[in-house]
C-alpha cells in the first residue's frame, strides 16, 4: 500500500493483517481518485471506517485541506496514526477512535465535501451510516459520498427502498470491489 499521487506520493502505508480490515487496493484507488479529482482541492473529507487511512491520506496528498478519520479499533488507530506521521499530514488530520454512530454525532456540525464509507463488508452497515450522515446534514451542498462494497445490488436495493435524498451518479466495478458514487438531491 502506498500514496499514489500528490505531496506524499510513494509513501508506504502500513496495514493491519486481520479479517476486520480490508485496505482499498491501488488498482481501485487510482480510478476512484481520477473520478473525484475535481472535488479534492481544499476539501473537507471524512474517511469513515478508516482502517489504514489510505483514502483520507490520499485525499490530503492531492490537496484536501482536512480529513476526519474514524475507526473503532484501537489497534487500527495505532497503525493509522503511524501512517499520518509518515506522511507528515498531522496538522490536517483529526482521528476519532469511536464507533461510527458516536463519531458522526461528534462531528455533526461539520460540512464535508467528500465522504468515504468503506465498512467491513460482512457488517452490512453502509446504508445505515449513509442514513445517519444525511439525517445529520454532514454533506456539503456539492459534496460526494462514495460507498465501497462487495454487493452493490444489496446496497442499491436498500437505497431505493429507503428513498433517501441521494442520487446515484455512478457505479464502478473493479473485480470484487464496487464503488457507488452518490450526490445529495437538491
Amino acid at each position: 500500500m502506498r500514496i499514489i499521487s500528490g505531496l506524499a506520493r510513494g509513501t508506504k502505508i502500513s496495514t493491519i493483517d486481520n479479517l476486520s480490515t480490508r485496505p482499498t487496493l491501488d488498482r481501485v484507488k487510482e480510478p476512484l481518485f481520477s473520478i473525484i479529482q475535481t472535488y479534492i482541492y481544499d476539501a473537507c473529507v471524512l474517511d469513515l471506517f478508516a482502517g489504514s487511512g489510505a483514502l483520507g491520506l490520499e485525499s490530503i496528498s492531492r490537496g484536501a485541506k482536512k480529513c476526519i478519520f474514524c475507526d473503532k479499533s484501537y489497534e487500527v488507530i495505532k497503525i493509522l496514526k503511524q501512517n499520518i506521521n509518515k506522511t507528515g499530514f498531522g496538522e490536517k488530520c483529526v482521528v476519532i477512535n469511536k464507533d461510527y454512530k458516536k463519531c458522526l454525532e461528534q462531528i455533526k456540525d461539520e460540512k464535508l465535501d467528500i465522504i468515504f464509507i468503506d465498512p467491513p463488508y460482512r457488517l452490512n452497515i453502509a446504508i445505515d451510516s449513509l442514513k445517519r450522515i444525511l439525517n445529520i446534514g454532514l454533506l456539503s451542498k456539492d459534496g460526494i459520498i462514495i460507498i465501497e462494497t462487495d454487493d452493490e445490488n444489496r446496497e442499491l436495493q436498500e437505497l431505493q427502498e429507503l428513498n433517501l435524498k441521494v442520487e446515484i451518479k455512478d457505479v464502478r466495478k473493479y473485480g470484487r470491489v464496487k464503488l457507488i458514487f452518490l450526490h445529495e438531491r437538491g
